[in-house]
């Protein structure tokens, strides 16, 4: 990559890793020279995009939570990775949620809501807008300069864009003065933005956010639906790619590129990181390393999304045999997680609470672990709170919120989310497993280092559920069948 430049100028932040080996031209005569010559630029001002009306409709939701309360949600910064480079930008979620801006969104960016004489709030979003030719920024300035990364949004621009008002971030500074006792701050993606505000009100003020997020308007059921068809097509190019996946001895990096290929061509990136894990590693939960091989014979736990620029992503799991079918014992162990997802998913209707669909797998679970002889005790006797045998096998929960994050309204209060009541409008996982680690002594011989999950991302309907990814195989037949289709 190119060698970071910077100028020591008013005009743009210096950077300090980068300083030392600069070699803009410093001269008068080069700062006339590439100030001129440009032709005038000619703002187009997009219409509002569609989203933008939901997250209007979102800021008024928030807004009658908290009269009378300045409401600042930051965008937040880069993220270093090593010296001078960072990670990829990601927006805050709360602020994507509430401004409709994605994957385009600008670093240091911050949504402020203030108390309007109607007694609801008045929105402004403060962003570091392009530079002008009348300043260096444009050309010197590796971290905003249009030079190093392109072409940035006027204010005018990103006002139409999302239909709301904007300013420099230069006069976030009067807000920032005004901060007081009722601020509240998403502290979360703050920083050292403000300081000064109340760290019971900032978390009330993250809870809400969170717990408003629970039940999916019309455009992010859409964008979960478009998140999941691009999930099952990158699955698709993994299985097809499978012949030179497993002749690489580091087979499970590949899957992970090819998937991630998928998640770049058809949204903004992955959601999380991909666990390719085969063999053995599918026994790790949260097996990210992806360094192993993938070998005939094995079983490959794939648990990927895709998320969109709008930064909705999917959550799929699907467990596949390398060579293309199961073996006896791979496929009993498959469908008796296939049967505790099924048992899960045939409850799930608005009314019933949401941990009824953890014990519900659960209780298949216990069953089929009681039934192989790997419990000391009836899977009646497991599933007593003092007890629990049947959770050495599968110690995670069976179910999570899902949207704009992979684990959605992590901030909501228990009694709303694992004890509360399912709602038309939530989008949530189902995703048993059973892990037999490759050391467990409990389990027999053929059963140890076979790990297998199954996720399925849910919506809620009026009376009853869809599954969003059924159309991804799912049984062990299918899965074969699949396979053998693509290969």
């Amino acid at each position: 990559m190119a060698d970071a430049q910077n100028t020591d100028t008013t005009d743009a932040p210096e950077t300090p890793a980068a300083s030392n080996r600069s070699t803009t031209p410093g001269s008068t005569t080069f700062r006339d020279y590439i100030a001129s010559g440009w032709a005038d630029r000619t703002d187009v001002i997009p219409p509002a995009r569609p989203e933008a009306s939901f997250a209007a409709a979102r800021r008024a939701a928030i807004s009658a939570l908290h009269p009378g309360e300045t409401l600042i949600i930051p965008a937040g910064d880069r993220k270093q990775r090593s010296n001078d480079t960072d990670y990829p930008f990601r927006a805050h979620s709360a602020f994507s949620w509430l401004t409709a801006w994605g994957s385009d969104s600008e670093p240091g960016a911050v949504l402020v809501l203030e108390p309007a004489p109607d007694g609801g709030h008045a929105a402004t979003l403060y962003f570091r807008e392009r530079a002008g030719r009348d300043s260096d920024e444009f050309y010197a300035n590796s971290e905003i300069g249009e030079f190093w990364i392109g072409p940035r949004p006027s204010l005018a621009q990103v006002a139409g864009d999302l239909g709301i008002d904007t300013r420099g971030i230069a006069d976030f500074e009067a807000v920032r003065e005004a901060t007081g006792s009722s601020t509240l701050l998403v502290r979360e993606a703050a920083g050292d933005l403000v300081q000064g505000t109340d760290d019971d009100l900032d978390a009330a003020l993250a809870r809400d956010l969170s717990e408003l997020r629970l039940v999916k308007d019309e455009f992010e059921i859409e964008q979960m639906r478009q998140a999941v068809a691009a999930t099952a097509r990158g699955f698709d190019d993994v299985i097809r790619d499978l012949p030179r996946i497993s002749s690489h001895e580091r087979g499970e990096r590949l899957v992970e590129g090819v998937f991630n290929t998928r998640a770049r061509a058809d949204g903004n990136a992955v959601g999380y990181d991909t666990i390719a894990a085969s063999g053995p590693h599918a026994c790790v939960l949260h097996w990210t390393r992806n360094d192993g091989p993938v070998l005939p014979g094995d079983l490959m736990l794939l648990d990927a999304g895709v998320e969109l620029d709008s930064l909705y992503t999917a959550d799929i799991t699907r467990t596949l045999p390398i060579s293309g079918t199961f073996s006896p014992v791979q496929r009993d162990i498959y469908e008796a997680v296939r049967e505790a997802a099924d048992a899960a998913f045939a409850i799930v209707r608005p009314g019933i609470r949401f941990r009824e669909i953890h014990a519900t797998a659960m209780g298949v679970i216990a069953r089929r672990t009681a039934e192989w002889g790997l419990l000391p005790v009836t899977a009646e006797e497991a599933l007593e709170a003092d007890n629990q045998q049947h959770r050495r096998y599968m110690v995670h929960g069976t179910s999570h919120h899902l949207g704009i994050d992979v684990h959605d309204c992590a901030q909501a209060r228990r009694d709303m989310y694992l004890d509360g009541v399912v709602e038309a409008g939530m989008v949530f996982t189902i995703e048993p497993g059973l892990y037999f680690q490759p050391d467990d002594l409990t389990v027999p011989e053929s059963f140890r280092g076979i790990g297998v999950r199954i996720e399925d991302d849910i919506l809620v309907t009026a009376d009853g559920a869809e599954n969003l990814s059924a159309g991804i195989p799912r049984t062990a037949d299918d899965v074969e069948a699949w396979m053998a289709s693509l290969s």
